[in-house]
């Protein structure tokens, strides 16, 4: 199993993002994580659709856009003309979690559910066939740098069951670093979403040590 690093976008440098996202693509990373906050939803605000459509010319990585908001429908369409990849949604984040996940693979962009720390796994086995990847929060979101939740472990070991031999990514986001990357990968997880493990440093060669570093945690 290939585990991809994605960087988080929230951990770095506002002021300089074309910079920052051509520096951790040339560091190795794999994709690029994007969390969308309203100040509704998540106690946070960050990005719009036009904050991704501006980021978008300065790296070919695959954009996973992670919407923590509510509701998340009247915007899947800006944040897939904007230059998504992925889209995730919350299960709480709409009435239809399905319906929404059928919308986004219309839009020709591969959809994710998410799981919070406090969201059973239950209900999950009948969107597996709507889905390409199960993002679950190993943190509370809503902001960055927070401690890990080892109990998250056990939970990905059960969606991992759940999927089987589907062709699904299980991504964590949350207090993801050098100490855990490899018992989540040992889970079942091969997606690992880092924003200060990565960011730290600030400098590209920064990056391409701490991505190396988690890479060989693995």
């Amino acid at each position: 199993m290939t585990v991809k690093i994605a960087p988080s976008v929230l951990s770095s440098d506002f002021a300089r993002l074309g910079a920052e996202l051509a520096a951790v693509e040339a560091a190795g990373g794999d994709w690029i994580h994007i969390d969308i906050m309203d100040g509704h939803f998540v106690p946070n605000i960050t990005f719009g659709p036009a904050v991704v459509k501006a980021m978008r010319p300065h790296t070919k990585l695959p954009f996973d856009v992670h919407l923590m908001i509510e509701p998340a429908d009247p915007f899947l369409a800006a944040f897939a003309d904007a230059g998504a990849d992925v889209i995730s949604v919350h299960k709480e984040g709409g009435a239809h979690v399905h319906r929404s996940l059928q919308v986004i693979r219309s839009l020709g962009k591969k959809a994710g559910v998410v799981l919070n720390p406090g969201t059973d796994v239950g209900g999950l086995e009948y969107m597996l066939d709507e889905i390409d990847l199960v993002l679950v929060m190993s943190v509370n979101p809503g902001f960055g740098g927070q401690a890990f939740i080892p109990a998250v472990v056990e939970k990905v070991k059960k969606v991992k069951a759940l999927i089987g031999d589907r062709p699904i990514h299980i991504e964590i986001d949350g207090g993801v670093s050098t100490a855990n990357a490899g018992l989540l990968a040992r889970a079942g997880a091969d997606v690992l979403v880092a924003g200060t493990s990565v960011f730290k440093g600030g400098t590209e060669a920064d990056y391409r040590r701490n991505i190396q570093a988690l890479r060989d945690s693995l």
